[in-house]
């Protein structure tokens, strides 16, 4: 079901934002490699909550699913495969190599996304009693 939610809506921009600065101004060993992963999925997230009102649970594993495929195709260099060489917007997207710790990164921010809608439910299912 379509609609607009500002809510998701700001937090998406906001993840956009934190995002774009750790791809531009972070060059450490631990946010920029794995920082970007675990917000990659909590945006998608958001941003996907913004225009649709879907289910919870099926959206965040859909999400991690999809995650992990994108991860899949890196095993495999699919961006290699396509033709897509190093500077390019595409292949950034795309990725450049496998690891599981990615995959971890997308589990705990799916984890992350789960744990805090069911806290949010269950405050706003509180303020209505």
């Amino acid at each position: 079901m379509k609609r607009f939610h500002w809510v998701y809506f700001l937090l998406t921009l906001l993840i956009l934002a934190l995002e774009l600065y750790i791809a531009e101004c972070t060059h450490d060993a631990i946010i920029r490699p794995y920082g970007g992963d675990y917000l990659c999925v909590i945006f998608l997230y958001t941003l996907i909550r913004s225009f649709w009102a879907l289910p919870v649970r099926p959206l965040a594993l859909w999400i991690f699913a999809f995650a992990c495929f994108v991860e899949v195709t890196q095993y495999f260099h699919l961006a290699d495969r396509l033709g897509f060489t190093k500077p390019s917007f595409i292949r950034t997207l795309m990725g450049y190599t496998f690891t599981w710790v990615d995959i971890g990164c997308y589990a705990l921010g799916i984890s992350t996304v789960l744990i805090l809608e069911r806290l949010t439910n269950k405050n706003a299912t509180l303020r209505t009693s």
